[in-house]
């Protein structure tokens, strides 16, 4: 397996992992597993993974959920170009700090997909929508801890 094809079947799970259906009560609560490998990757390889390729995951988003087109896209690709343009900075961070840093980017995530949904549908916001930024920075020490290792183990460069 080459360096790309490891990056593009981590994006795609990440996909599979965003639209899979699960029950009512529990998809509340669904991390952005997109965005958390988007993340990741715009970290650890920035001139890999940057904002072209969350907007294209973002389309196909989009097209797969049946949402309007470009919601999702421009969405992703705001918070994986503020990691993109501090990729340094954030790789040096603590846990702590990332976890702190991945909330908030995961709050704006939220806030912009229903800034744009109350602009196109008219949808009423609720603080439900930001369940899912608590539980993406339950999984990001996981995350981060299996993709590096896996980046580590296939010298993914």
């Amino acid at each position: 397996m080459n360096n790309r094809s490891f990056i593009i079947i981590s994006i795609i799970i990440g996909i599979i992992l965003q639209i899979i259906p699960m029950p009512s009560p529990v998809d509340l609560y669904r991390p952005d597993w997109l965005l958390l490998i988007l993340i990741y990757w715009s970290m650890a390889l920035p001139n890999r993974v940057s904002v072209g390729v969350a907007a294209f995951t973002g389309l196909v988003i989009d097209l797969l959920y049946g949402t309007s087109l470009g919601v999702h896209s421009f969405a992703l690709s705001i918070p994986v170009y503020l990691v993109a343009a501090n990729y340094q900075r954030l790789r040096n961070h603590s846990m702590l700090q990332q976890i702190m840093t991945i909330l908030m980017l995961c709050v704006l995530y939220h806030l912009i997909v229903y800034w744009l949904q109350y602009w196109i549908t008219g949808i009423e916001f609720s603080w439900l929508f930001l369940w899912p930024a608590v539980s993406s920075v339950l999984f990001w020490p996981w995350l981060f801890w299996l993709l590096r290792k896996f980046r580590r183990d296939l010298r993914v460069t």
